[in-house]
């Protein structure tokens, strides 16, 4: 299948080199042309780390002309930050074509963002948008070269925009993704995003320790009970503005992940065990700027705190997680982050809102 992964980050290297070493045809876009020279000069090559080892895999096209990655791809698959989805939209909306595939795992309701840019840009393509619970591998980039996947996740729940488009749309993410699980609408997918769960408790609470040592490992040595309390409070808020949506199970409780006797999560059993003991996450973090506070904080949390209060549903944790980062960063994320008031999309109601998510735009 020809797909196009758009991003710089380690989520983008993780699909790119693992999407081709699976038979597809990859395009790799990113915005950075040193980046792009940098890894032409390398003959399209990637170093692949991974349980099987170390090899090379070659991409077959990279590019900074999204025009080029996105035009005639089935599938176009986007992991980067919430934060750049918008721009990344108005890059692609005059490219794209009926029939195609966006894939954003994850999303934070970008599905239903990107949807709007596209159209509002002049392009009126059927298209179907896609957002998942988490990226598709535990991954870290070990220098411009070499990507390091820890593990691949195994249940991948994804929502899609318009549902009425759902089989079609699952049906092609499938051929690149066979992990993918049918979680509804995309305010359901939405609502699967692990990462405005487990990072804001932790770049929150370890705030002090991570201004003051050089590294830390904040799933490591950052990850304490009092911390795991929070979380799990946190997604028992996450959760009830699911059942008060109407979204039935599974619901992909967090605790899972770091319990190897519950049900399995998205990164099978062991994940967290994994991720620890490869060392990967021991980093340098510039705590106002990294993207467990610029996209999990700032603009997952702040979703899902408006989500909150649209449906009634208390959630003092989230709401007091996100003043917090907010104080951190000296910024009012829940007026400047991504709502459903920053969206315009505060006023339908619950049955508005689940007849537009299943018709489209």
């Amino acid at each position: 299948m020809d797909i196009a992964v758009l991003g710089g980050g380690n989520g983008s290297h993780a699909a790119a080199a693992d999407l081709t070493l699976n038979g597809h045809n990859v395009r790799f876009w990113r915005r950075d042309s040193q980046a792009i020279a940098d890894l032409k000069s390398r003959q399209n090559q990637l170093l692949v780390k991974d349980f099987s080892g170390t090899r090379s895999v070659t991409i077959d096209c990279v590019t900074r002309d999204i025009a080029t990655a996105v035009s005639g791809a089935q599938l176009i698959v986007c992991p980067t930050p919430a934060t750049a989805q918008a721009s990344i939209a108005r890059l692609m909306a005059p490219h794209l074509q009926d029939g195609q595939v966006i894939f954003l795992p994850p999303g934070t309701f970008g599905s239903v963002l990107m949807a709007r840019i596209v159209r509002d840009a002049g392009n009126t393509a059927s298209l179907c948008f896609a957002e998942a619970g988490t990226l598709p591998y535990l991954t870290r980039q070990h220098g411009a070269a070499e990507i390091a996947i820890t593990t691949r996740a195994t249940r991948l729940p994804t929502g899609v925009f318009p549902l009425s488009r759902k089989k079609e749309a699952l049906d092609i993410i499938r051929q690149a993704y066979p992990s993918v699980e049918d979680a509804g609408n995309a305010l359901s997918g939405a609502l699967m995003n692990a990462g405005p769960i487990i990072h804001p408790p932790l770049i929150i609470m370890n705030a002090g320790p991570i201004e003051h040592f050089d590294h830390w490992d904040i799933h490591n040595e950052g990850t304490q009970p009092a911390i795991r309390r929070v979380t799990t409070q946190l997604d028992s808020e996450r959760i009830a503005v699911r059942k008060a949506l109407g979204y039935s199970g599974p619901h992909f409780p967090l605790a899972d992940h770091y319990d190897n006797e519950r049900e399995e999560w998205m990164y099978g059993n062991l994940a967290h065990d994994k991720l620890t003991d490869s060392g990967d996450w021991r980093e340098h973090l510039v705590l106002q700027e990294h993207r467990y506070m610029r996209e999990d904080v700032a603009t997952g949390l702040a979703f899902l705190v408006s989500t909150a209060n649209w449906t009634g549903v208390p959630a003092p944790v989230a709401t007091g997680l996100l003043a917090l980062g907010s104080s951190i960063c000296e910024d009012d994320f829940r007026s400047n982050g991504r709502t459903l008031e920053s969206m315009n999309m505060d006023h339908l109601s619950i049955e508005q809102m689940h007849s537009l998510l299943r018709d489209g735009l």
